[in-house]
């Protein structure tokens, strides 16, 4: 018996989430089927991460226990005839029989978008929140640093974690908040060009200073950060653009609540559009009281980039 760990791509929006339900689209599902129709034998793998309904993944990991002797490699090829467009398989390699994707130390990326002013841009509705107000990063960016570091999480975890039930820890550690902007554009009329963009440098916890117990910035790093912003003129023929720009926040960490990445992200933008201080970040996460903290963003804009594994 082998075992092989996949690591699998898909778009969320017409899945009810990872795991398996009855009577329900899953990409838990999809994989089971895919793959004992593919080696005929009777297949159940096991999710790293249990992605909410309408969450995506371009690094989402699943192993399988088989018989076949299809090189693991050569499974992303394979499983093409066999599973739907809305899944892909980005790579395959076997691994140790004991090799469990949730019982290792790892690091999770997550990214959410919010698009953000002007008038909402169609293809952008499966894959980012809207916001009609363009965010003030600068407050974000603080906001986030409050979040860097270890700490309880259980102000931006949903009450009904089951690790929260089971009275299991809510203390989690995040390696490092990053927020960008990039400039889009919605509207009518003749085609036009457009290059803007502003980034804002990320926040790490190897730069947090370890006398204030990684809540806060070390003065003279926080000093050296620069916000950096080179705004160019969009060109067209002038009629009905509007401009619409893209929020992203990636974050890292060594795992996360349910619903953990959506509500810091909620949270960081009532920072964004001044409906709360970016002190207010730190006030929730002392208190551990989840109606201290923002709102739960859409799952839409979340998107699972990766897991990076400590063999």
């Amino acid at each position: 018996m082998r075992r092989i760990k996949l690591t699998a791509a898909y778009d969320g929006t017409d899945f009810c989430g990872f795991q398996i339900q009855p009577d329900m689209r899953t990409v838990e599902g999809e994989l089971n089927r895919a793959l004992s129709e593919l080696t005929g034998e009777e297949i159940y793998v096991t999710g790293a991460s249990r992605t909410d309904s309408g969450v995506h993944a371009e690094g989402n990991v699943a192993v399988f226990d088989t018989v076949s002797t299809i090189p693991a490699e050569r499974f992303p090829y394979a499983l093409l005839p066999f599973l739907p467009e809305d899944i892909r398989i980005v790579s395959g390699c076997e691994v140790q029989p004991e090799w469990h994707p949730r019982r290792q130390d790892c690091i999770k990326t997550y990214e959410y978008t919010f698009s953000c002013g002007g008038t909402e841009n169609p293809k952008h509705r499966r894959y980012a929140a809207y916001e009609k107000r363009i965010p003030d990063i600068e407050r974000m960016k603080i906001a986030a640093s409050y979040l860097v570091g270890e700490h309880d999480f259980t102000s931006f975890a949903n009450p009904s974690s089951q690790v929260l039930k089971e009275g299991g820890s809510a203390v989690r550690t995040i390696y490092s908040i990053d927020i960008s902007q990039e400039a889009s554009y919605s509207g009518t009329g003749a085609s036009y060009q457009y290059n803007e963009e502003t980034k804002v440098s990320g926040l790490h916890i190897s730069e947090m200073d370890p006398n204030r117990n990684g809540t806060e910035m070390n003065s003279d790093i926080a000093a050296s950060k620069q916000y950096e912003a080179s705004p160019k003129s969009a060109e067209g023929n002038g009629c009905g653009k509007g401009k619409n720009r893209l929020v992203r926040i990636r974050i890292r960490g060594n795992g996360f609540l349910y619903n953990m990445v959506r509500i810091i992200a909620g949270t960081l933008m009532s920072v964004g559009t001044g409906l709360r201080e970016p002190e207010s970040v730190r006030t929730a996460l002392e208190a551990r009281d989840r109606t201290k903290a923002g709102p739960t963003a859409q799952a839409r804009g979340l998107t699972l980039l990766g897991i990076e594994y400590v063999f």
